[in-house]
Formats: C-alpha cells, structure tokens, sequence
C-alpha cells in the first residue's frame, strides 16, 4: 500500500510552517519534495517532510551539517 499524502495545510502544520511558505519554496525551490496530482493539486509525503527536517539538522551554529551527520551517525540514525 502507497503512502497517505498530506494536503498543503497539513504540510505546513507538520513543519509549523504556514501554506504560503511551502508555496514560496515551490517556487524557488529549498523546500521539502513534493507530488504535483495535477495542475492545481500538490501534496506531500510524510518521509520526505522528514527528510527534509533531517537535511537541516546542526549540532551548532557553525556546523555546515557534518557534525550533525556524525551524531546522527553515531546515534545509529
């Protein structure tokens, strides 16, 4: 069985974001992945949310996403 997708408002609940920002990063890309089901129609799978949260993991301020990546690492993650 597929997985459920999200409508843009739970999209952006999920994320904490609001719609206009996941339309935004539509546009200009940077935002999470997305299936387009028709000309007017955008959903989202819950995984690559996910994923998209965990690209964006840092350890601190300066970390470029390796130290991140090494904790995640050692975690077992």
């Amino acid at each position: 069985m597929g997985e459920y997708l999200l409508t843009q408002t739970a999209a952006a609940a999920y994320l904490g974001y609001k719609v206009c920002a996941l339309a935004a990063w539509r546009l200009r890309g940077g935002g999470p992945l997305f299936v387009r089901v028709s000309g007017r129609s955008v959903r989202y799978r819950k995984t690559d949310l996910d994923a998209w949260i965990n690209e964006r993991l840092r350890a601190t301020t300066s970390d470029n996403g390796e130290a991140a990546a090494a904790k995640l690492a050692e975690a077992g993650r």
